[in-house]
């Protein structure tokens, strides 16, 4: 007589979430639908002014100053888009910004910092914590207070009028990105360093094959945050940068505001105006779009290990 192997209940397929979901309480539920509401409710407050930019930057006049406000432009004027665009020399604000400012900021912030945090968090050496804690002690002056000074010893290195002062600071580390990427590092298992010196590896070997590699999701964060600052930083450029063949985006924007300020015949002004904002935003909104992922990541982790 043969003897049947007991039946094995199938197991559940489903995902924790949905289990989690299953057993709630009706307090639960509730609790769940309040999260999920504010949540919404949030997301709405967020996105509702770039929306209306986006819609008034397809508006002329009339739509633009109609009470009660309209919120889909009808007609919608695409045009907006390249008639405020081609009113000032936006092409040449584009390549002062992207290629002579925030690309080597953020070169030099990304390879900076990860050095220095490197140098925090994976060799010892005399005063290495009283020396961190000071440079995270100068996170506290403001820019205000340094303007000044900064501005006298760029100008008797006859720096003014030039990209110099914006680029050449990026070279030497910020506090707020080494202390980012010390905490990401020391979440790094320490034997990894340890087997590559055994191995005969320079700390410069260890730092560009092994800790950078595995930090990329915080190299990325700090990159995000570098080049949307430099994308909309407007008061470093308005110190030091004079010429107007050298302005860059911020500025440009700020200009066209100020000449449409100062002229109130120009038509559909405001509509132009949200046109050039909107197509200023777009890169950083796609930067983060397709980045999200390994920002988010970036976020979580750092700051894990004390």
């Amino acid at each position: 007589m043969a003897i049947r192997a007991p039946l094995s209940l199938p197991k559940s397929s489903a995902s924790p979430e949905i289990e989690r979901l299953r057993h709630l309480t009706l307090g639960g539920w509730v609790a769940e639908v309040v999260k999920y509401v504010t949540l919404v409710m949030l997301a709405i407050t967020f996105v509702l002014p770039f929306y209306w930019m986006v819609s008034s930057a397809l508006k002329n006049d009339a739509q633009i100053y109609v009470v009660p406000p309209t919120w889909i432009p009808n007609p919608a004027f695409w045009e907006n888009f390249a008639t405020a665009w081609a009113s000032q020399p936006f092409n040449e604000y584009v390549i002062n910004t992207v290629v002579r400012y925030a690309v080597p900021y953020t070169i030099g912030t990304v390879l900076s910092s990860a050095v220095v945090a490197y140098g925090f968090s994976r060799i010892k050496w005399p005063g290495r914590e009283t020396l961190f804690y000071l440079c995270l002690g100068t996170m506290m002056v403001p820019f205000q207070v340094q303007m000044v000074p900064l501005f006298m010893i760029f100008k008797q290195l006859g720096w003014i009028n030039s990209f110099l002062p914006l680029v050449v600071p990026a070279f030497f580390g910020s506090p707020y990105f080494i202390f980012m990427l010390r905490q990401f590092f020391m979440t790094i298992p320490a034997e990894l360093s340890d087997a590559a010196r055994i191995d005969g590896a320079s700390e410069w070997d260890i730092l560009f094959r092994i800790v950078l590699p595995l930090s990329r999701p915080a190299l990325t964060v700090v990159a995000l945050f570098a080049f949307i600052g430099a994308w909309n930083d407007y008061l470093g450029p308005l110190i030091y940068i004079h010429d107007s063949d050298m302005l860059v985006l911020a500025q440009g924007v700020h200009n066209m505001s100020r000449a449409f300020q100062f002229n109130s015949t120009v038509q559909n002004a405001y509509p132009y105006l949200m046109a050039v904002s909107t197509i200023v935003v777009i890169p950083i909104v796609t930067l983060f779009f397709f980045g999200q992922r390994m920002f988010i990541e970036g976020i979580s982790m750092t700051g894990i290990k004390e």
